[in-house]
């Protein structure tokens, strides 16, 4: 029974730091604060955790890892074929989603994250996930769409939490898609004004 209690333990203090973090931000949240949400002993976090760190790549590190699986499983599955946009889009979708107060936090606390090197998976992700759904020889405006696309997927995520998942998934999906496709683009051609 206390490999139990410990587990429950740490994910406590994992759920109050994220909680905590993204109240107050990474750098302005200490373990005494998190020690003090849970009434737990510093020295009883630092059991869990060494460092505040520690902690943070605790949080983090599920994300990466489901991230990569999903990637690596389209890359795979893809390989140098066409991709379905919308498809990989869902499913990228789904997996932030699931992770979705990480992710939120990494989009609001960058900096912190950023020093811990978790900013450069996004980086490598994005340009990832770009190749897949435009091609390695893409040019700019297709690969700025699919950057736009991912990157909008991402932002709903955040911006629009209080939406269903279902009608979240299926609107952030369709405006990630008519970006990627450049539906709704502003016509290159200039109107004459109207009278």
């Amino acid at each position: 029974m206390p490999r139990a209690r410990s587990t429950e333990t740490r994910d406590r203090i994992q759920a109050a730091a994220l909680e905590l973090f993204a109240a107050h931000g990474i750098r302005e949240t200490s373990l005494r604060q998190i020690a003090e949400r849970l009434g737990i002993t510093k020295p009883a976090l630092y059991y869990h955790f060494a460092s505040r760190e520690d902690l943070l790549r605790s949080l983090m590190q599920p994300l990466v890892d489901d991230v990569e699986a999903v990637i690596a499983a389209d890359e795979a599955r893809y390989g140098n074929e066409p991709v379905d946009a919308r498809e990989l889009l869902t499913r990228y979708f789904d997996v932030s989603y699931a992770h979705r107060a990480v992710t939120a936090l990494l989009l609001r606390d960058i900096a912190p994250l950023g020093e811990l090197g978790f900013l450069q998976n996004v980086v490598d992700w994005r340009r990832r996930l770009t190749t897949l759904l435009v091609g390695p020889d893409a040019g700019v405006a297709d690969r700025a769409r699919a950057i736009v696309a991912l990157g909008g997927l991402g932002d709903c995520l955040v911006l629009l939490a209080d939406v269903p998942v279902d009608e979240l998934r299926t609107a952030a999906v369709d405006a990630a898609c008519a970006a990627l496709a450049g539906r709704g683009a502003a016509d290159p051609t200039p109107t004459a004004p109207v009278d």
